[in-house]
């Protein structure tokens, strides 16, 4: 009789998800880029047991299994991983999801930063919650330094001016960053002018001749478009621009589009060639 309750048990550990000591989660999906960033950052790297397609930073992520998109999670593969915590963000990933782990049982963890002011707090929060205080404390003021530091740069150089700038995040169909994203929380913050700030939506679709219209002093692109034909020949059609004639267009890494660790070498990134250093 104890025979078959210790292999009953034996089978049963096999079955069940596993958590941690102390009851913290050992098997954790992340089904956003920025999550999957935060996680490794805090050191929990071997807890992750899956991740998204769009996760690819810090590169060796890409040998975690897969769960599909960041905004068409599959169910199916979450459900096979066994997972004891799915962590998703309320900024990109579809709501449905978590109304079908809770019918599941299956536990999850909703990151709520959007906006830039937000982030460390939210890193403060999931820290505690999985059992990571002191690390999270350390990513969070990390950024809260930087955001501090060019915060008073802008407040101390007011009177320089004020530049307009324009943030590529798709060169075809031409998307650009608009109100309510970190790029323009960031771009804000080192004292410049985002020209599509106006817009009726956080990543509106412009037109060449609104650009042109609003004449921005300096543009950034995206790092990943750098060889893209379509790039060129947006600015060889802008060639009427101050930016494109000066050579005031920069590629920056995509570390502005995850809000997570890399924020802070972001906003670094376009601090330079706007005289923030």
């Amino acid at each position: 009789m104890a025979e078959k309750i210790c292999l009953f048990l034996t089978l049963l550990c096999l079955i069940l998800p596993g958590t941690a000591h102390g009851g913290r989660p050992a098997r954790i999906i992340s089904l956003a880029p920025n999550i999957t960033e935060i996680l490794y950052d805090l050191g929990l790297e071997q807890r992750v047991v899956a991740v998204t397609s769009y996760c690819n930073y810090p590169p060796r992520v890409q040998e975690k299994p897969k769960v599909g998109g960041f905004s068409n999670p599959s169910l199916e593969s979450i459900v096979a991983m066994r997972p004891d915590l799915v962590i998703m963000t309320d900024d990109g990933n579809p709501k449905e999801i978590s109304e079908k782990l809770k019918k599941l049982g299956i536990p999850f963890y909703v990151f709520r930063a959007a906006r830039l002011s937000q982030l460390p707090g939210e890193i403060r929060k999931m820290g505690t919650f999985l059992g990571v205080r002191e690390g999270a404390a350390r990513t969070a003021k990390r950024i809260e330094k930087t955001l501090h530091r060019y915060k008073d740069w802008a407040r101390k150089s007011s009177h320089l001016g004020v530049r307009k700038v324009l943030f590529i995040v798709q060169p075809d169909p031409l998307i650009v960053a608009g109100p309510g994203t970190a790029i323009d929380d960031s771009l804000k913050l080192l004292g410049v002018r985002n020209i599509a700030s106006d817009a009726g939506a956080r990543y509106p679709k412009y037109s060449f001749e609104e650009v042109v219209h609003r004449s921005p002093d300096i543009i950034f692109i995206g790092q990943g478009h750098r060889a893209d034909e379509n790039v060129k020949g947006l600015l060889k059609r802008w060639d009427v621009l101050e930016a494109v004639k000066r050579g005031q267009v920069y590629y920056v890494s995509d570390s502005l589009f995850r809000l997570g660790p890399r924020i802070a070498d972001g906003i670094r990134e376009m601090a330079g060639p706007l005289g923030r250093k």
